[in-house]
């Protein structure tokens, strides 16, 4: 399966969320594939566009603590000290792709960034139930 980790401005509208998430499939030549779940940072968990853009592709959004992120600090490839200075945590987008994975979760590339959204892919076998979290 595959998880989509995106993080975002406020306010970010839902097609500059689809921008992203087709830029980073074609970047890693996964454009026809689905995407099984769209993951984040709880404190983006009830951003308008991201519960639309779910709703939209009809695919569960997630979203963990900051502390189960920092978990995952040992694996992602770009972590961004503006991200850690805003947010309180040096990735959303990679590291809440990898909880998402689950079992044997790996990135398919460093992030993808544009002005206004992070989107990172990560492929895995699933995730484990007792790491999800829900908005």
């Amino acid at each position: 399966m595959i998880a989509a980790g995106i993080g975002c401005r406020r306010g970010t509208p839902v097609e500059e969320i689809e921008q992203a998430l087709t830029l980073a499939q074609d970047t890693f030549g996964v454009s026809g594939a689905n995407i099984a779940v769209l993951a984040t940072v709880s404190s983006k968990a009830e951003e308008p566009s991201l519960r639309a853009f779910a709703l939209q592709r009809g695919v569960p959004l997630r979203s963990y603590s900051k502390e189960n992120l920092e978990s995952m600090m040992g694996e992602v490839v770009s972590p961004s000290e503006r991200v850690l200075r805003l947010a309180g945590i040096a990735s959303v987008a990679e590291a809440s792709a990898l909880i998402a994975a689950g079992r044997n979760a790996r990135l398919l590339g460093a992030r993808i960034s544009t002005a206004t959204v992070t989107c990172a892919l990560a492929e895995g076998d699933g995730p484990l139930q007792e790491q999800e979290e829900q908005p």
